[in-house]
């Protein structure tokens, strides 16, 4: 296990410099948040990507595909499908804004009464991806270095932890980038295919396991529109995701860089759900599915191989969990913390506001490491996560770029209804029940539009100063002569 140790700690070195080297460049808020809003489609791509595919897209994407076969490709897929229709139909008009937060969005659009609800809610997300996030490191360190849980989520949430604290988005991006690289050859061009030989070709796969396993529909239809309601629907309106648009040099760039992202996460999506049929056949009987990954690392790679596919493991877990924990910090600080205070969102971007920015994602870390150790259902976090996100903010959110009629009034009570309708079902039907997200989304569609028909339009001067910032005027920031 040296070679595979040399190349974990490489890596994780790797990690950190990278964070030292973000730190020079993030010297304004649009630099430390944002990372300018200058990246090229190819740093988009690869880190609009990587910030999708995490942990759960990889170990538990290959547990899918362990337990139902090719069908378990449809968590990840409807990932996939989600970042395409944020790039094709949003994604432009979403980089045009010009803003940090969705929450912001929502005041431009409603006129400046939707910021600390909708920003309550959406911290409450991005904590909670935070911090699944983090309790995937246990996993991966277990099998690197049989370290213990709390020890594991300790090492690899301060690691993150410290070069987000240090470059913001800066640093995130160029760890991206890297985890994005180490992901595709880790996962697509060796353990995809070492995985198939070893498990005797598709030929043999077929043999040996029941037909159900490839049957594209074989998890369930209702699985698979719960898929499209939590995970499609959440890519659409995900701080965590809004925040990676604004990052776009151009409104082309987000459209055109974020389509290539989401036609990868369709092949990593099948590319998991194979690996897991594959292990299915070699270990037809381990204990729980989602230690099919681990399981086909560990005995069937070669050494310096193992190690680079454990790499590319701890690069998706870190992609997400440092996406996740710059969104939460930026919402903590800019929609509930700033507007408590008082404080006008238009001040000055000066060094200072860098600081109070670190500051949050530090803070933000820490809970979020101390939230991972306390905690064990990692599946049950994630689902409490994404039912919010939908249930509260979906409606008012596209209900805001797609109807004029929409209010303000209308928008704050279907956040209200249904994050509080989404809470009270999962009690009454149970956390990971299909029906709080169904019914809860329900509810706040019928508030919004009963709401916002029995109020006051918005007012004209607000429509009109939106229209303004959807074409991409009105909110210029000073120009940048250095474009990645």
């Amino acid at each position: 296990m040296a070679v595979d140790y040399t190349v974990i700690v490489v890596y994780l070195a790797g990690m950190l410099a990278m964070g030292w080297w973000g730190m020079r460049r993030a010297k304004s808020k649009a630099e430390f948040l944002v990372a300018g809003r200058r990246l090229g489609p190819w740093m988009y791509s690869g880190t609009m990507a990587a910030i999708v595919l995490g942990g759960a897209s990889t170990i538990g994407g290959v547990g899918l595909g362990y337990q139902y076969g090719l069908s378990g490709a449809w968590m990840v897929f409807t990932i996939g499908l989600g970042l395409l229709a944020l790039s094709v139909f949003f994604s432009a008009r979403i980089a045009r804004l010009k803003v940090y937060t969705v929450s912001e969005m929502l005041d431009l659009r409603y006129g400046g009464r939707a910021g600390v609800i909708s920003g309550v809610v959406m911290w409450a997300y991005t904590l909670m991806l935070a911090v699944t996030s983090t309790i995937a490191y246990a996993t991966i360190f277990d099998v690197l270095f049989d370290l213990n849980r709390t020890v594991a989520i300790i090492l690899g949430g301060s690691i993150v932890v410290a070069y987000s604290t240090l470059g913001g988005m800066w640093s995130i991006t160029l760890t991206d980038m890297v985890q994005f690289v180490v992901k595709t050859i880790g996962v697509l061009l060796l353990l995809l295919p070492i995985a198939v030989v070893k498990a005797g070709g598709f030929g043999e796969m077929k043999a040996k396991l029941p037909t159900e396993y490839f049957d594209p529909l074989g998890i369930g239809g209702e699985t698979i529109f719960t898929y499209v309601l939590i995970y499609t629907f959440g890519m659409l309106i995900g701080q965590d995701i809004w925040q990676r648009v604004f990052t776009a040099r151009s409104d082309k760039v987000a459209r055109y860089g974020g389509t290539v992202a989401g036609t990868y996460c369709l092949v990593y999506a099948i590319a998991g759900a194979v690996i897991g049929t594959a292990a299915k056949v070699m270990y037809p009987k381990l204990p729980s599915a989602d230690a099919a990954f681990a399981t086909i690392v560990k005995d069937e790679l070669p050494m310096g191989v193992r190690g680079l596919v454990l790499a590319a493991a701890l690069a998706a877990v870190m992609s997400t969990s440092s996406g996740a924990l710059i969104a939460c910090a930026t919402v903590a600080n800019n929609d509930i913390w700033s507007r408590l205070r008082g404080v006008v969102s238009a001040q000055p971007e000066d060094h200072d506001e860098v600081k109070g920015n670190r500051v949050f994602i530090l803070v933000m870390g820490v809970g979020v490491i101390l939230i991972a150790i306390a905690l064990n259902d990692v599946v049950e976090a994630l689902t409490v996560a994404y039912n919010l996100l939908v249930g509260g903010l979906l409606v008012p959110i596209l209900g805001g770029l797609l109807w004029r009629r929409g209010t303000a009034a209308g928008a704050l009570a279907a956040v209200a209804a249904g994050g509080l309708s989404v809470i009270g079902l999962m009690w009454g039907y149970g956390i990971l029940a299909n029906e709080p997200v169904y019914y809860g989304l329900l509810t706040s569609l019928a508030v919004y539009v009963v709401v916002s028909l029995a109020t006051k339009p918005t007012d004209a001067a607000v429509l009109a100063a939106w229209r303004e910032r959807l074409a991409g005027r009105g909110a210029e920031e000073p120009e940048t002569p250095v474009t990645v």
